[in-house]
């Protein structure tokens, strides 16, 4: 049974899914009926992050255009731009070996961000049911699920989670913290 999390709580992977070694973070939203002109096009993105709490370089950006980690095991792996987010279920997915991920990313920030969200008149709080899950790949189990519930109205980037490593094991915080500026504001920030 999946651990349903909330706004800042924290979760160590190995407690409630002992073993797990493989994930995929699936992360979906739905766009209310609101008509701006413009469709709307979301997009997932992680940073992964050195000890100092910035990217280890840019090919550390894993998004639609960099969709494989630097690292021989190619560990991370974005799954691809979802350009509608129609549909049930996970609009898009990124797979993670945790046991494979290099020793000198110590955070990976799960984001999610509006396509030219200022040129077409955009936030966050157009969208409704958003959230982030970590699945198992070898059962297909959920493991973790946070739901965002907050309004957003003036956000166009949240960082919807960060996996980090503490005391040799891999954990889980549900930030749901928003941010103007979209992709930029976030790049600003772990560069």
């Amino acid at each position: 049974m999946a651990v349903s999390l909330t706004k800042g709580q924290r979760v160590s992977l190995d407690k409630i899914s002992p073993g797990l070694s493989e994930v995929f973070v699936g992360l979906g939203w739905d766009v209310k009926a609101t008509d701006t002109g413009f469709d709307f096009d979301l997009d997932s993105s992680l940073f992964l992050l050195g000890a100092n709490e910035k990217l280890i370089s840019d090919n550390h950006f894993i998004f639609y255009n960099n969709l494989i980690s630097p690292d021989a095991d190619k560990s991370i792996q974005h799954m691809g731009d979802n350009l509608t987010g129609a549909g049930e279920g996970d609009d898009e997915v990124i797979k993670i070996k945790l046991k494979k991920v290099p020793g000198d990313v110590q955070k990976i920030v799960i984001a999610v961000t509006i396509h030219e969200a200022q040129q077409r008149r955009q936030n966050f709080g157009q969208v409704q049911n958003a959230f982030v899950r970590l699945v198992n790949i070898e059962t297909q189990q959920e493991a973790v699920r946070y739901d965002l519930v907050e309004d957003y109205s003036i956000e166009t980037a949240l960082i919807m989670a960060e996996l980090y490593r503490k005391d040799g094991e891999w954990r889980l915080n549900a930030v749901g913290a928003g941010y103007q500026g979209g992709l930029q504001a976030l790049l600003d920030r772990y560069s």
